[in-house]
């Protein structure tokens, strides 16, 4: 989590929806994902950033076995996955885990792993080997770089799902943000391009089991236009 800015940023915006639009928010999500919001999962408090992200699948509680496979699929060491919200959503009448990131500027969507071969990168590899198959992903698709962030989301909702946890992935893009030294789409046929190099590269098809818990939504800055 970065310090927060007063006048643009994914963070400010998700803020807002959450705290002053959840109605429209919750709407927007109802109409993607065939299911009905039920709460959102506060933040922990952090002295020194005031709240802290929940990291990897820290918010699983600790009874689950899942807790501790985690430290055999992923390092436990370096960077690991920050979520911008969770929440539970009721989907066929069973209550889902809903994973958030937000984005309200393209250079958002670049990232490279840190991991070095000493270090953590044999063990991210190979949950991206296992989550690449699952999903049906050529081997040879890097996940590593450009679009690192994205491929170790779909990852965690891997090992989410094949350790009997319902979940899913919502990426909310963030359309009209004003950061000056940013291009900000405006619209989501303005995002799209992007996301389409994104998935491109990536070699997501949006076939896969998995990827039909992956879901995107486009929300406005600004007051949405009306008919």
């Amino acid at each position: 989590m970065g310090r927060l800015n007063a006048e643009y940023g994914s963070e400010l915006h998700l803020l807002r929806y959450l705290g002053r639009h959840r109605h429209l928010l919750h709407q927007h999500i109802e109409k993607t994902i065939p299911g009905r919001m039920i709460d959102w999962v506060d933040f922990n408090f952090d002295a020194m950033r005031f709240d802290a992200e929940w990291l990897g699948v820290d918010f699983l509680p600790n009874y689950l076995p899942a807790k501790n496979r985690w430290k055999e699929f992923w390092p436990q060491t370096g960077t690991v996955q920050n979520w911008d919200a969770i929440g539970w959503i009721e989907v066929d009448s069973h209550p889902e885990l809903l994973l958030v990131e937000a984005k309200a500027h393209a250079k958002e969507l670049f990232s490279q792993t840190g991991a070095k071969p000493e270090g953590g990168l044999g063990k991210i590899q190979a949950a991206f080997v296992e989550t690449k198959k699952a999903m049906g992903v050529a081997d040879d698709a890097d996940w590593t770089q450009p679009y690192y962030q994205y491929c170790n989301r779909l990852a965690t909702l891997h090992f989410l799902t094949q350790n009997g946890i319902g979940a899913r992935m919502l990426f909310i893009y963030f359309c009209g943000d004003r950061n000056p030294n940013e291009s900000c789409p405006t619209n989501e046929d303005q995002w799209k391009p992007e996301l389409s190099k994104m998935y491109t590269h990536t070699k997501v098809t949006g076939g896969s089991e998995l990827e039909k818990r992956v879901h995107s939504i486009f929300l406005p800055v600004f007051e949405p236009a009306t008919d």
